[in-house]
């Protein structure tokens, strides 16, 4: 077992030790967890502070000795209390005693999926601009959970090969410190899960030439001033908007986009393992499923009550939801308008590949309409997006629309929907978009425009908006 190269680079961030093939717990993990899968009555465990003892036990058992943040109590109540310790805790420990297993497992049987294509599917340490895809079952996603909540992933050394927080340690901290009707509610997080994997894009990034001479047709475009993007109805790829560190503050005080979908759909966290995000990369998460409905946003988020996912799912028996996160540049004020060309790379990721494999950016330069309409496969997916890299990037939210509207049809996506979240500056954008699509502009008509607008924003030609400007 420890011979394959694949859990060689993920054993170091695991709890588990192993041994002639085998992957184990030490014994005293074994007594402590068996004792509490046992109930509250048998290990004691009824309380937030009991449980952190627990906790800080095993993980000296481990010899983990990295400092976690303070934490001791759990704001829920009396009546939430009883079942979180008697029926959630225990099922934690379950699937931590099923881990060492649950992986071996997982190694033994990951070329079932692909092997014979001569993909790789098996859980590892992903590389910078190394692309893969990993295949992981419900039980095992769940077991990985766990070890979260019990804080017991090693820390050392993830944040120096750019992988982010995987224990839950500090957002138990904060909940200690926010009631849970201000901040995140355990509710939220307690339910799992189902298989997830991320798929290779393939990478490649026309220059700005490429764009400029693109012949695609622009896609269709819908724009929505309400919903959500977890909303839509239509089968699509959904973008989280994410974070250099897949998952933003979703363990810490973040609670905007990103964060928000990784609470509704916990079997998210799993990414945090081992998905490192570089600038130019995209990661693709298959089947996730949703179990929270919630209301408002930042602070205002509330968990709102279970949400039965109704989604349909495919041959592995995964909810057909498809999420996407790309993470933007931080180019607030006006120096973003002086990297328009660069900025194209940002979300060049979100499918810049045909169902047949073939490499559309380096195909279409020199295509014409008829050819890329024949190529806008009918089984392939849209792009359901919003407002990525607006917030606390400072993004111009019509450009950064503009960008994802290019980057979607050069990657002959069927269409774009676009969820504005009421920002008036876009308050217009369906009405434009529809102008645009009706007088048939390419992918080049729109980069040269905007080429245009920026150079002309950038030495205060114009104070006008993109889109009043395309009018």
């Amino acid at each position: 077992m420890e011979e394959k190269e694949d859990l060689k680079s993920v054993l170091p961030y695991l709890p588990l030790l192993v041994r002639s093939s085998t992957l184990f717990w030490p014994s005293k993990v074994v007594e402590a967890l068996k004792s509490m899968a046992k109930g509250p009555e048998h290990s004691q465990v009824n309380s937030g502070e009991v449980l952190s003892v627990a906790i800080c036990d095993i993980r000296s058992s481990l010899s983990l000795f990295e400092p976690l943040a303070p934490f001791a109590s759990m704001f829920i109540s009396r009546a939430e209390s009883t079942k979180w310790f008697g029926e959630v805790v225990p099922a934690l420990a379950n699937f931590l005693l099923k881990l060492p297993s649950l992986l071996e497992s997982h190694y033994l049987n990951a070329d079932d999926f692909l092997g014979k294509y001569g993909i790789k599917t098996d859980l590892r340490i992903l590389g910078p601009q190394e692309a893969g895809i990993a295949f992981l079952r419900q039980e095992l996603i769940g077991a990985l959970l766990a070890c979260s909540f019990f804080c017991l992933f090693p820390v050392t050394n993830r944040g120096a090969n750019h992988l982010p927080t995987i224990n839950f340690d500090k957002l138990f901290t904060v909940m200690d410190r926010v009631s849970c009707t201000n901040g995140k509610d355990l509710k939220v997080i307690a339910i799992w899960v189902l298989p997830l994997d991320s798929r290779p894009l393939f990478i490649s990034y026309p220059d700005a030439d490429a764009w400029s001479k693109s012949a695609v047709p622009l896609c269709p475009f819908e724009a929505y001033s309400l919903g959500s993007i977890e909303d839509h109805s239509t089968d699509a790829l959904q973008v989280d908007f994410a974070n250099k560190y897949i998952g933003g503050g979703a363990l810490h005080r973040g609670c905007v986009q990103e964060e928000i979908r990784f609470m509704i759909n916990p079997e998210l966290i799993a990414g945090m393992l081992f998905l490192p995000l570089a600038d130019n990369e995209a990661i693709e998460i298959v089947g996730a499923e949703r179990f929270s409905d919630y209301n408002g946003y930042a602070s205002s988020f509330r968990f709102s009550g279970d949400h039965v996912d109704k989604r349909n799912v495919d041959v592995f028996r995964r909810r057909k939801t498809r999420i996407i996160a790309i993470d933007a540049l931080c180019w607030p004020g006006m120096k973003q308008y002086a990297l328009i060309p660069p900025s194209l790379h940002e979300a060049s990721s979100t499918g810049v590949e045909t169902n047949e494999g073939i490499s559309v950016n380096l195909m279409l330069r020199n295509s014409d309409q008829k050819s890329c309409q024949f190529l806008r496969h009918k089984d392939s997916l849209g792009i359901v997006t919003g407002n990525w890299g607006c917030g606390a990037f400072g993004g111009d939210p019509e450009l950064k629309a503009m960008i994802q509207w290019l980057a979607a049809s050069q990657a002959l996506r069927p269409f774009m929907s676009y969820y504005t979240f009421g920002v008036e500056a876009l308050q217009n954008l369906g009405q434009v978009t529809q102008w645009i699509l009706s007088h048939e502009w390419t992918v080049g008509d729109l980069w040269n425009m905007m080429v245009e607008y920026s150079s002309q924003r950038l030495n205060g030609q114009t104070n006008l908006g993109f889109l009043p400007y395309t009018r």
